[in-house]
């Protein structure tokens, strides 16, 4: 039964733009496919893609704080495509979430939806070398 706000959020959020949003994410990442230059960025934008989808119950962590090792993505190279995306993309990409997320907390009802854009915008900045756990994970 604990689960349950999280699954009538998650239900809520996909029914009220979370499935617009995600499709969003998800054409980005083929735009960057099909672009050939970016690829290394596609698969973190069906991550979060995926992440839009269903966000209540989730949170973004660091995965060298995680896995307490460097990885490609948590390394030198990872900070180069963070850059990158950041000007590219995520700078843009953080700006409209936190636009949506101000227009959420307009209403009452709307904080809840504000907070998953407020989760949305921090991974859009710089999305190398982080992952997506559950909220009761560690």
């Amino acid at each position: 039964m604990r689960d349950f706000p999280t699954l009538l959020g998650n239900v809520l959020w996909f029914i009220l733009g979370g499935f617009a949003v995600g499709l969003a994410w998800w054409l980005a990442g083929l735009v960057m496919i099909v672009s050939i230059i970016g690829i290394p960025w596609a698969r973190a934008a069906f991550v979060i893609g995926r992440f839009s989808f269903f966000p209540f119950g989730y949170r973004v962590v660091e995965r060298r704080a995680l896995f307490q090792r460097t990885d490609i993505g948590s390394g030198p190279l990872g900070l180069l495509g963070n850059l990158v995306w950041f000007v590219f993309a995520g700078i843009w990409l953080g700006i409209g979430h936190l636009l949506a997320a101000l227009f959420c907390f307009m209403t009452i009802i709307g904080i809840p939806f504000g907070l998953q854009h407020m989760k949305l915008a921090q991974i859009s900045l710089f999305p190398i070398g982080k992952t997506i756990i559950p909220n009761n994970a560690l």
